[in-house]
């Protein structure tokens, strides 16, 4: 049977016209029109007020820590139920990551944060707080406590590009947001992030540094050290492409999910990751939870049906690279990790066709 795969790219049609046009033009390096269209879309979407394309999410990340001048001895609270691009840049500049657990939202709690904040022995500088599968964390808590307590707030947004609290777009309420738009997103360019800011000082910076912080001179000079981080003219004109479909992605993602909800809402052992008060999510991703069924049985199923799913992210406290981390926890991941996994998402497919993955789903949990 034809495979389905769990977030699979999905072409606008414009795509291969825009790439066209930078061949047609020769700017094929991290230079050109569409590189600017791109990120002048991303600032148009999202209201920010800057914006910089990278290679990736996770060289956005090290950018905002760089920027913010984050390095050896500083605490860096994370959310602890993410993927590891969420956390790799606070090793990358030799700081000290600290993890907190998530609350009922699936997202990073702001009870806990108050208690990692309040115990730790030295003040963090700053928090990344992931915005998981799509789905906004508790902005208004977090953000209130990070400004009352003088912690930089870093949005990893890389899942929840689209998706918005209290009417605002998720990346742009923190200091810094970073945006993913790897093959597997709600917008692809086959690699590549974004990083945003309302301050224009960061992002010229970080695009400073994106560069190998070469100083404005005809000739090659540098007073210190940068790195090779710019999105090429090529990748810059697939997301052009793609921001234009932007909405109807989020919405068809909307509809998938609830397409699970309505086809699975009879199964009592079956709940779906919450969407809280004053938030819309993109719905990245469709998560579910067992309360008695093993996720890996169903996912042996699926996958015997040609069929790709996968767990929710193992915390990252019960990874080993992290095993001496401190950590502030109540066991709300580990439970969510165990009992949980992500169900196919694909925009391009038809909805008789997701009927293939609830019909496993229905006779495992039989």
């Amino acid at each position: 049977m034809k495979r389905i795969f769990l977030s699979p790219p999905h072409m606008s049609g414009n795509e291969q016209k825009y790439i066209d046009e930078v061949f047609k033009s020769n700017y094929i390096a991290p230079t050109g029109e569409y590189i600017n269209r791109f990120e002048q879309s991303i600032i148009d979407y999202t209201s920010t007020k800057h914006a910089v394309a990278l290679s990736s999410a996770t060289a956005g990340l090290h950018l905002a820590l760089r920027v913010l001048e984050i390095g050896q001895g500083d605490i860096v609270l994370a959310s602890s139920f993410t993927f590891i691009g969420s956390v790799n840049a606070i090793l990358y500049q030799n700081a000290t990551p600290v993890f907190i657990d998530s609350d009922e939202s699936w997202n990073l709690s702001p009870k806990l944060l108050k208690k990692a904040i309040k115990e730790l022995p030295k003040k963090p500088k700053a928090l990344i707080v992931t915005h998981l599968y799509g789905q906004v964390a508790k902005l208004d808590k977090i953000a209130s406590i990070c400004k009352e307590e003088g912690i930089y707030l870093i949005e990893d947004s890389a899942e929840s590009l689209g998706a918005s609290f209290d009417g605002k777009q998720s990346g742009t309420i923190g200091d810094l947001g970073v945006y993913s738009f790897n093959g597997n997103k709600i917008l692809t360019t086959s690699g590549g992030g974004m990083l945003v800011s309302n301050n224009k000082e960061w992002i010229d910076r970080a695009r400073f540094l994106s560069t190998q912080a070469k100083e404005p001179f005809l000739h090659y000079e540098h007073k210190e050290y940068g790195y090779n981080y710019r999105m090429s003219n090529v990748l810059a004109s697939i997301g052009v492409a793609q921001m234009e479909v932007l909405d109807s992605r989020v919405q068809r993602k909307r509809e998938i999910f609830e397409f699970y909800q309505s086809e699975l809402e009879d199964i009592s052992e079956i709940s779906f990751m919450p969407e809280i008060s004053n938030s819309r999510g993109n719905r990245w991703l469709s998560t579910i939870l067992f309360d008695k069924t093993n996720p890996m049985r169903v996912i042996e199923a699926l996958e015997k049906e040609n069929i790709e799913s996968r767990p929710l992210w193992k915390p990252m406290h019960k990874q080993p690279l992290f095993k001496d981390s401190l950590a502030f926890i109540d066991g709300t991941s580990q439970n969510l990790f165990e009992r949980g996994l992500c169900l196919p998402s694909p925009t391009a497919l038809p909805f008789n066709e997701l009927k293939r993955v609830t019909d496993v789903v229905r006779n495992i949990c039989r």
